[in-house]
C-alpha cells in the first residue's frame, strides 16, 4: 500500500493540507503517515542555553495533538483511510528527509503557505525546504484548497533542455496512472527566445519517453515561466502542476529563497516537485 506522509505542526495552512491529503488517501487506496517535529525552544538569560520546557512535555504535548488530527481527518474518511502519527524531536528537513528515506512514501504532502504572516514565514520555509531536500515527490497545497473531484489533469512544466538526464520519468508515469489523469506538457516560451538548434531533438526524445501516456502539448508565448504556468493552469482546470526545481533552467530561479514570485506560493493549483 502507498503512503502518503503529511508533516504538519498543527497550523491551519497544515491541517488542511492533512485534509487534502486524507481524501486523495482515500480515492487511491493509500494509507497516512501524519508526523510532527518539534524542537525545544532555549532561553538566552546567560551564555549556556537553557530549555523553557522538558523534551518529555514536548513529545506528549506534540503526540496529544497529532492524536487530536487524526481522529479528525480519519472521521473525514469514515474511518477507510488508515493514519499512523509519528512525534519526533529535531531539526525539522533532517528529520523529514531521514523519514522520508525510512518510509519511501508515494509523496509528502504539505500546505504551501499560510494566510497570516507568520505561517507564510515558518510553514511556507519549511515546505521550500523539503522541496530542496526530499529525495521524494512533494506536493505544495495552496491554503484552502480542496482535494474535490480528485487529480483529472497534471500539467507537467518542462524547458526542453537534457530531457533524458532531467526527467524523473518513472515518477512522473507513476503519478498519471495512479490517478488516471490526463498529462498536459507545458512549455513556456517569449518570441521562440530559448529555442535552440537541439530543440526539435528534446522535443522527439520528450514524445517518445511519454508516448504511451498520450499527452497534449501545449507551447505557451510568454515573457515570464511562473506567470504563464500560473495561468495555463487556471485557464485550463488543470488540478495539479508538476516542476523539476533543479535542473530545468527556465524553472529553477522559481525556487530561489530571494525570489519574490515563487510558483509554490503563487499558485492556486497545488504544485508537485520532483527530482530527476
Amino acid at each position: 500500500m502507498k503512503t502518503i506522509l503529511v508533516p504538519t505542526d498543527f497550523s491551519p495552512v497544515s491541517i488542511n493540507a492533512a485534509n487534502f491529503a486524507v481524501d486523495m488517501a482515500l480515492a487511491i487506496n493509500a494509507e497516512i503517515l501524519l508526523v510532527n517535529i518539534y524542537q525545544v525552544p532555549l532561553a538566552y538569560a546567560s551564555e549556556i542555553p537553557l530549555a523553557l520546557v522538558s523534551v518529555d512535555e514536548l513529545r506528549k504535548d506534540s503526540e496529544t495533538q497529532l492524536d487530536i488530527v487524526k481522529q479528525k481527518i480519519e472521521s473525514r474518511s469514515s474511518k477507510k483511510v488508515k493514519v499512523l502519527t509519528c512525534a519526533v524531536l529535531g531539526d525539522t528537513i533532517d528529520q523529514l528527509e531521514k523519514l522520508s528515506n525510512e518510509v519511501k512514501p508515494f509523496i509528502v504532502v504539505m500546505g504551501a503557505k499560510g494566510k497570516t504572516g507568520l505561517e507564510k514565514i515558518v510553514f511556507g520555509s519549511t515546505t521550500l525546504g523539503a522541496i530542496r531536500h526530499l529525495a521524494w515527490p512533494v506536493i505544495a497545497i495552496p491554503a484552502g484548497k480542496q482535494y474535490g473531484e480528485g487529480i483529472r489533469k497534471i500539467g507537467f512544466a518542462c524547458d526542453f533542455k537534457q530531457v533524458a538526464a532531467t526527467t524523473p520519468v518513472g515518477s512522473i508515469k507513476e503519478i498519471i496512472k495512479t490517478f488516471s489523469a490526463e498529462l498536459h506538457i507545458l512549455n513556456i516560451d517569449y518570441k521562440d527566445k530559448h529555442f535552440k538548434p537541439d530543440t526539435p531533438g528534446e522535443l522527439f526524445y520528450l514524445h517518445s519517453i511519454f508516448d504511451d501516456m498520450h499527452p497534449q502539448y501545449h507551447f505557451i508565448n510568454h515573457p515570464d515561466v511562473e506567470d504563464g504556468i500560473l495561468e495555463f493552469a487556471r485557464s485550463n482546470d488543470l488540478d495539479l502542476v508538476i516542476a523539476i526545481p533543479k535542473k530545468h533552467k527556465l524553472i529553477e530561479g522559481i525556487f530561489s529563497p530571494s525570489s519574490t514570485k515563487q510558483l509554490v506560493f503563487q499558485s492556486q493549483v497545488p504544485v508537485m516537485c520532483i527530482h530527476e
